[in-house]
């Protein structure tokens, strides 16, 4: 995501200070996983409402008990239906295809976490994909795929999108809000260099004497710990837009001449995120029924040294750099793409794969490309949607909240590989 670090949603309205995902780090809680036994049959809106569409597709029952798995490998890989049957439209396919084609290159040369496909399965597929055009898309995902159901398949979605807020290049009155770029000092851990337990997991600080601590939180920055150190790329006007800005990931000032100033994630000081809707909510602060994201921030801006308060709460931080690329960048350092683009945690979804979404929110059922990820975007099944930039972006992302099925699409070959048994489970033969 340009390598977002955490986001989540926690409730439908509160997604956009819960949720997130790289074209920013993403700030976000994990879903809570429900039991394999209760797997319902999801059922979705024949058609969305600009009138595309969407799958209305059951939970393949699990052959056992899923239990928790720290891959996609580890969880089980079960045959999905036939991928006819999944009523992908021809518009969603050749969005898709043209996000998959941007993340071929990455995708086979990335070390795959999940243990779902190594960089050369990928290959024929990235080889079609060259000559496969918006008017053959569905023919190219149907030929070069399989659909697989990791785990229980039962997904959670929520959604981020690309804000732009009131900003300028110098400090002033009007506009003493830091934007700071990353720290020199602040050093990221691979764990998973020093075991292989911890593969997939890092951690973010600084090295004080002789020993590694954690980097200063969000009050001890507001409160000058960067002070005097020329870090500042730029300031905001308002600080309760740049939080939201920082829950993002990403994003644009508008600057006092009219230009725009694009600005990506450049790190996060390794803080854990607090999702401040519902610290909110928890305290009675909002009303039933006035929980958006307009909601939180009249509230905020009009409560200015609670709101302050309860913003530093949330002790991550997300530092940026300026960017002269047209779009959010996501993990795999390509553009991510509103209504196409998906964070993912690659631990069980590889990223630069294909995933679809069979939801009981129409807006979030259909073809995406796992091109993002987020520091709490975590769990099998947990994807955050990428809605772009503009005030419907903002409508959709800051509500979206939605449960239902996922697949995710496999090179062919790959389920009799993962599957002891072969391509068996009850599931339909692939095309």
């Amino acid at each position: 995501m340009i390598k977002l670090v955490q986001r989540s949603l926690v409730l439908a309205a509160m997604a956009t200070f819960v949720t997130a995902c790289s074209v920013v780090p993403k700030d976000r809680p994990s879903a809570t996983q429900t039991p394999a036994s209760q797997s319902p049959v999801i059922v979705i809106p024949e058609k969305s409402p600009t009138g595309t569409i969407i799958p209305n597709v059951p939970i393949v029952p699990a052959p056992v008990a899923v239990v928790k798995g720290t891959t996609g490998a580890s969880l089980g890989v079960i045959a999905g239906p036939d991928f006819s049957s999944l009523k992908i439209t021809e518009e969603m396919a050749a969005r898709a295809l043209t996000a998959f084609k941007a993340t071929c290159g990455t995708l086979q040369r990335r070390k795959d976490l999940s243990g779902l496909a190594t960089g050369p399965d990928w290959t024929p597929a990235c080889t079609a994909a060259k000559s496969a055009t918006g008017g053959t898309a569905l023919d190219f995902f149907a030929t070069n795929f399989e659909v697989a159901q990791v785990g229980d398949g039962k997904a959670f979605a929520t959604g981020y999108y690309e804000p732009e807020i009131l900003g300028s290049r110098t400090r002033s009155p009007e506009y003493d809000v830091p934007i700071y770029a990353k720290p020199p000092e602040l050093v990221e851990l691979d764990l998973g260099e020093f075991s292989e337990t911890l593969k997939g997991r890092k951690l973010r600080g600084m090295v004080k004497g002789n020993t590694f601590v954690p980097f200063s939180d969000r009050t001890q920055i507001e409160t000058g710990a960067l002070e005097g150190r020329g870090l500042e790329i730029a300031y905001a006007a308002s600080a309760v837009d740049f939080f939201v800005l920082q829950v993002q990931g990403s994003g644009k000032l508008r600057l006092p001449d009219g230009k725009t100033m694009r600005i990506a994630y450049a790190g996060q000081n390794g803080r854990d995120y607090t999702g401040i809707g519902k610290v909110m909510k928890d305290r009675g602060l909002l009303q039933p029924g006035r929980t958006g994201m307009d909601d939180l921030t009249a509230w905020l801006k009009a409560n200015p040294e609670q709101g302050k308060a309860i913003m530093r709460e949330n002790r991550s931080w997300v530092f940026f750099k300026e960017s002269n690329v047209a779009g959010a960048i996501g993990a795999l350092n390509v553009p991510v793409t509103g209504r196409t683009s998906v964070a993912t945690d690659p631990m069980f979804v590889p990223l630069g794969a294909p995933v679809v979404l069979s939801m009981d929110r129409a807006e979030a059922s259909g073809l995406w490309v796992a091109q993002d990820t987020g520091g709490a975007i975590k769990g099998s099944n947990r994807f955050d949607t990428f809605w772009g930039e503009g005030a419907e972006a903002k409508r959709i992302a800051g509500g979206m909240s939605s449960r239902g099925t996922a697949f995710i699409l496999l090179p062919k070959g790959s389920i009799a590989r993962l599957t002891p048994g072969g391509a068996s489970g009850g599931a339909q033969t692939q095309r």
